[in-house]
This record gives structure tokens, C-alpha cells and sequence, in this order.
């Protein structure tokens, strides 16, 4: 996306305000709705190659980056699973009409599935309630959804789970951890906060009815979410129509050439 698609979108209240940075696209329906990675942004490969694919079918595209990520405002280390599902929400309500596809990558495909849920209880609420918008102003809906190394609920399963005694009580201790990573010369900040406040989203524990098509993608030769964890996640959407694409020789990013294929070619299915 170009530059000067760029805009800023102001949500939160007091000292919890800040302004989330959003490239948008008009195009057709479904429309297509980025979800970056932890400590990701919509300046990454797949990103752009979603949005180029957008712009040459026609469809409408929406990226954005989460508080604390990219060009967006706010620190990094404020930032929690709740935090980063309130911007997502917050976009998609702001930018998003119709039928729109959800493509979340590694927490982005955690957020997606937080996203479905929220704006089904949503719906229930005003449907209850006998509230609701008709017309060309009704709200977005979530038509299908792509699932790219899905790190569900990642700070407990990948994280906490599998932290040593040690990074436990330095956590406890300090607050946060500075996490080595093999995509960043610097460490990722892992705060306590995050961990704990991750525990009030957590999905794995039942099941998971998304009520659209769910397209997945994983590595087996992921060094950060193990392929396993897919398939754990595919056997929680028993009602959905549900496809996992294992790639025998992929990464975590899936971002080469072949993966970028893989992930347009399940795009066009939409």
C-alpha cells in the first residue's frame, strides 16, 4: 500500500488513547482484513503482497498496525492480547463494510478467532436487544477466515508453559523478561502483564465455532509454534468447514515466494 493511503485512528480514552496507523483500500467484496504477528507490522511481506493482490482484483483491503507496533502510537510494553483485540475491533468497525475475509498471522490468527467471537456475542446483544443496522451502513461480518502459523493462545501454551524457573521468578521480580528472538537483533520485552492478562482470552480449553469457511497454513519445520498446535486448534472447529495446509519445508514466517502462492491461492477462494 502506498503512503499516502496512510491514516491514523484515534481510540481509547485518557491515558489509554492512542492513534493506530491504517492503510486502506475501496474495492469489492469480501473484502480483506490484515492481521499481523507479536511485534509484526502491515509493512511485512505478506501484508504487501495482499495488499498488491487486492489492488489488482479489485477488492477492498484494510492493514493496520497494533498499538506499539509499526507507525503506530503507544509502547510496545502496554501492550496485551485485550489491548491489541480492542484496535483490531476498533479498525474494523471504523474501516470495514460487508462481508470481509480475516487473515491473521501467528497472534494475528489468535486475534482473528477473538475477533469472531466478540463480534458474535456482539450480535447476539442487539439481536436481543432488537437493535441493529440495515442498509449500506450495516456493519462488517466476517465471511471467512485464513490462519497462517495461528499461535493461539501463545502466551500461555508457548510461553508460560514453557518458561524455565528462572525467567518465571524474573518475571515475577521485574515485570518483564527480554526474550532472545531470531528476527530481531533486539530481544522482545515479555511482560508479566502480558501473560497474565492473556490467561482472560484463552480458546484452547473448549470448542470454537467461527460459523465461516477456515483456511490454515502451517510449517512443519516451525521453530516457534509447533505444526501440532494446528492441528490441536483444527480439532476445536469440529462445525466449521476447515482446511489445514501443512508445508513440509516451511518456517514460521511462510513469506517465501511458494508460501506467498499458498496464501493468494486460498485468498481467491474467497
Amino acid at each position: 500500500m502506498t503512503d499516502n493511503s496512510l491514516k491514523f485512528l484515534q481510540i481509547g480514552e485518557g491515558a489509554e488513547r492512542r492513534a493506530i496507523a491504517v492503510r486502506q483500500r475501496d474495492g469489492a467484496w469480501p473484502g480483506l482484513f490484515w492481521l499481523s504477528g507479536y511485534k509484526s507490522d502491515m509493512k511485512g511481506t505478506k501484508a504487501e503482497a495482499l495488499a498488491r493482490w487486492a489492488a489488482a482484483h479489485g477488492r477492498a483491503c484494510v492493514c493496520f498496525d497494533y498499538s506499539g507496533h509499526g507507525e503506530s502510537g503507544g509502547a510496545f510494553t502496554d501492550g496485551t492480547i485485550g489491548r491489541w483485540l480492542q484496535d483490531s475491533l476498533a479498525v474494523f468497525d471504523a474501516c470495514c463494510r460487508g462481508p470481509q475475509i480475516l487473515i491473521g498471522s501467528s497472534m494475528g490468527g489468535w486475534l482473528a478467532l477473538l475477533m469472531v467471537r466478540a463480534l458474535k456475542q456482539r450480535a447476539a446483544a442487539a439481536s436481543a436487544t432488537g437493535a441493529g443496522t440495515a442498509g449500506p451502513a450495516a456493519p462488517a461480518v466476517v465471511a471467512g477466515l485464513i490462519l497462517i502459523a495461528p499461535a493461539i493462545d501463545f502466551t500461555e501454551e508457548l510461553m508460560w508453559k514453557r518458561f524455565t524457573p528462572a525467567i518465571k521468578r524474573e518475571l515475577a521480580e521485574k515485570g518483564v523478561w527480554a526474550r532472545p528472538s531470531a528476527y530481531s537483533p533486539e530481544p522482545y520485552l515479555v511482560t508479566r502483564r502480558l501473560i497474565e492478562e492473556g490467561r482472560n482470552h484463552l480458546l484452547l480449553g473448549s470448542m470454537i465455532e467461527t460459523g465461516c469457511p477456515v483456511r490454515i497454513l502451517h510449517g512443519v519445520a516451525d521453530p516457534d509454534v509447533p505444526w501440532q498446535h494446528a492441528v490441536g486448534l483444527t480439532s476445536r472447529l469440529a462445525c466449521d468447514d476447515v482446511v489445514l495446509t501443512l508445508v513440509k519445508d516451511g518456517d514460521h514466517r511462510l513469506s517465501r515466494p511458494e508460501d506467498i502462492e499458498r496464501l493468494l491461492g486460498a485468498v481467491a477462494e474467497f
